[in-house]
């Protein structure tokens, strides 16, 4: 075998210049004790707070409490094949995940990891999922509409680009659906969509999923999924890195919309972690900044100001409470954190209200701001003559003799609580909205029968979309709903009624 010499001389001299005289300098410790999705590691004397520490097997995990002869750290993956006496090592990075147009209509994990089946997320941009919220002066005010397509929701508690609205009540009340209602109805508006799965069943979030793909939703949406069999640790970081996700497209002057199901979770999660930690309990078991842990997530979304590009982050935080009871310790530390609520209970829920809305603990704080205009005229006095009803209605069942007024405000109450029920993930058009809640409140739905109200907005909806497109369109490029217009509504109602009661009698006959 002969050597060429001219060959070795050449590898050798590329050798020398590819060498590079660098120490890699890595802290190292030692596991002292680990279960529970804990570890306390001794040696890591220089780790930060927050700082991504490696176990055997590429498990990263966090460091969570720095204390004076060890560092305790939460694992975020699995800790049951990390044992006593396994090395860690400091990587001096803070967690990040990857973000980007990568993400968008994919299932991943907290940590970008990806749960579809459809291949890595490729994205060289990443963010740190611990950033400081934006301050006063970069934000703007919010008024412009996030349209959900519930007409409840839309008429009586607008959200805005930029707002955090609560939705709050019982397991089983619809929580979930306005969410997802809201995502569906995001199509080709340009508004980039994200739902996070705190300690859900792997099943429902299936579930969901599908829901989205087969509405052509998940083109444009985001799944971020910590189930419930996940380890607390990994739970409590999802909320952070699915806004984390989010934010980028708000600092490009994009909008987003993120959906956190739920909060209550993320406070359980954290409330263990902590207590394994020893960290000192408080009120209900958790730990003294609890409130902290929800204010930093929600400060997070808003709309910034245009020099900053104007983009949004519109948050949705949902919360469970049990047996109704708004004033338990998470409730209200969330009511007080966001810009509004969205009660649904449970009572109006079996009642076949959906969405169960209260009109009377239901508020936004936003208020008629983020509201088109056309709606914010037409749904004037809506919210109060509701609540009136409710009044009413409980009054009317004592079976005391009601003066014709006060029937007719009955009357009136039920055709229009009847108008504002809604089929699951059949999100409305706002046009379409203003055109039915228009109907209502001008009486033109008195003399229908109950049960005929969704099939009289239906047949005049088409009526509308079929002969009289010149004012569906008016009302949609001017947002207004002018005295002209209102003219030519009430012609266009008074034509579609007699055609209405014509085919109805016709029919009644056929029968």
């Amino acid at each position: 075998m002969k050597f060429k010499v001219d060959e070795i001389a050449s590898v050798i001299q590329q050798e020398i210049e590819q060498f590079e005289s660098r120490i890699d300098v890595r802290q190292v410790g030692q596991v002292i004790e680990v279960g529970d999705g804990i570890a306390r590691v001794y040696g890591l004397s220089d780790v930060m707070s927050g700082e991504m520490v490696e176990f055997p097997g590429g498990i990263h995990g966090l460091a969570f409490n720095l204390e004076e002869n060890s560092v305790g750290v939460i694992i975020l993956g699995d800790f049951l094949t990390i044992n006593e006496g396994d090395e860690v090592r400091s990587t001096g990075r803070l967690l990040s995940v990857p973000v980007g147009d990568a993400v968008l209509g994919r299932v991943i994990d907290p940590l970008g990891n990806p749960l579809d089946g459809k291949g890595p997320v490729t994205t060289s941009e990443r963010r740190l999922v611990e950033t400081i919220a934006v301050g006063v002066a970069e934000r703007q005010p919010v008024k412009e509409p996030l349209q959900t397509g519930i007409k409840a929701i839309d008429s009586m508690t607008p959200i805005g680009r930029g707002q955090r609205e609560l939705i709050i009540g019982d397991r089983k009340t619809g929580k979930t659906a306005i969410c997802i209602d809201t995502i569906i109805n995001q199509k080709n508006t340009g508004v980039k969509c994200f739902y996070v799965a705190i300690g859900q069943k792997e099943s429902t979030v299936a579930g969901l999923i599908e829901v989205l793909r087969k509405e052509g939703a998940m083109d444009y949406t985001t799944v971020i999924v910590a189930g419930a069999s996940d380890p607390a640790p990994l739970q409590y970081v999802t909320p952070y890195a699915g806004c984390t996700m989010a934010e980028y497209f708000m600092f490009k002057g994009e909008h987003a919309l993120i959906v956190y199901d739920d909060l209550s979770k993320l406070a359980v999660a954290y409330r263990q972690v902590s207590l394994l930690m020893r960290r000192s309990p408080g009120r209900e078991a958790y730990p003294g900044d609890i409130f902290y842990c929800h204010s930093r997530l929600l400060e997070r979304a808003a709309k910034l100001s245009d020099e900053l590009g104007g983009g949004s982050l519109t948050a949705l935080p949902i919360v469970e409470t049990l047996e109704g009871e708004v004033s338990a310790y998470i409730p209200t530390n969330m009511i007080s954190i966001t810009d509004g609520q969205i009660y649904l209970q449970p009572d109006l829920f079996f009642a076949g209200q959906r969405p169960a809305m209260n009109v009377g603990i239901s508020v936004s704080r936003v208020g008629g701001a983020a509201q088109v205009p056309a709606m914010k005229k037409v749904t004037g006095g809506l919210r109060l003559d509701l609540a009136a009803f409710r009044e009413l209605q409980a009054f009317a069942q004592l079976g005391t003799d009601l003066d014709p007024a006060t029937q007719a405000r009955l009357n009136r109450g039920y055709r229009m609580t009847e108008l504002l029920k809604q089929g699951l993930y059949r999100p409305m058009h706002v046009t379409d909205q203003v055109l039915s809640i228009y109907a209502g409140t001008h009486g033109r739905l008195d003399k229908i029968s109950l049960d005929e109200v969704h099939a009289w907005e239906e047949a005049f909806l088409s009526f509308i979309h079929e002969q009289k497109k010149d004012i569906w369109r008016k009302i949609t490029d001017s947002r207004q709903m002018d005295s002209e217009t209102a003219t030519e509504l009430d012609e266009a109602l008074t034509e579609f009624q007699k055609t209405y009661a014509g085919q109805h009698e016709r029919e009644t006959a056929t029968v």
